[in-house]
């Protein structure tokens, strides 16, 4: 299809798609590039997805300042669009930097979805990063009541518990993310967590 019509880019940002849930993630960036050449350096309000969706590859390949590019491409393209504000936030307060302008990201996309445990999860995770404990731990308890078996939102629960002394509250919640089947990265770091001892002295 794409190459029956060329002056058009969906066929291959389906293809992309395709290839990047089956985490064929060079072929999947080998389209969404060809996709995006067919935009003729014209991308609208509707192409956000098609640069959203190559920073993750991006992303995940380890290209983190093509990744960054895009993702503040379709943020110039939608700037209130939830997706594109919690991944580019989250992503900041996980690297540690632009840490002000991550929690403004995640405010707006917080106020656009407030009822949504993922971004607010992400919020609370960028205050546990900027150090502000007590505001993490409301935000993250908030995550963990709206999806109470995600395993990453149990885990950053548990360290925020564990930066106020609350240990034994934050063993029981790296025990339950261990048991919602946590990818092998963040079954590695509970495992060295539940290792510690919650009665040592701090």
């Amino acid at each position: 299809m794409a190459s029956e019509r060329p002056d058009r880019s969906d066929a291959l940002v389906r293809l992309g798609d395709l290839l990047r849930a089956d985490h064929k993630l060079p072929e999947a960036l080998t389209a969404y590039n060809q996709a995006i050449e067919r935009l003729g350096g014209r991308p609208n309000g509707g192409d956000w997805f098609l640069y959203y969706a190559r920073a993750t590859v991006q992303d995940q390949m380890g290209h983190w300042p093509e990744a960054e590019s895009d993702l503040l491409r379709a943020l110039q393209l939608q700037p209130n669009q939830p997706g594109i504000l919690n991944y580019l936030g989250y992503a900041w307060s996980e690297k540690g930097v632009k840490l002000d302008q991550a929690r403004q990201l995640l405010e707006q996309a917080v106020k656009l979805r407030p009822n949504d445990g993922a971004i607010i999860d992400s919020l609370g995770w960028a205050k546990y990063r900027a150090g502000d404990i007590p505001g993490a731990v409301d935000l993250l308890e908030r995550a963990a009541e709206l999806k109470s078996r995600d395993p990453a939102i149990n885990d950053h629960l548990g360290d925020a518990y564990w930066a106020t002394g609350r240990r034994l509250e934050a063993h029981y919640q790296w025990q339950r993310a261990a048991r919602e089947n946590p990818d092998d990265s963040l079954k590695a770091a509970l495992d060295e967590k539940l290792k510690r001892d919650p009665a040592a002295p701090r």
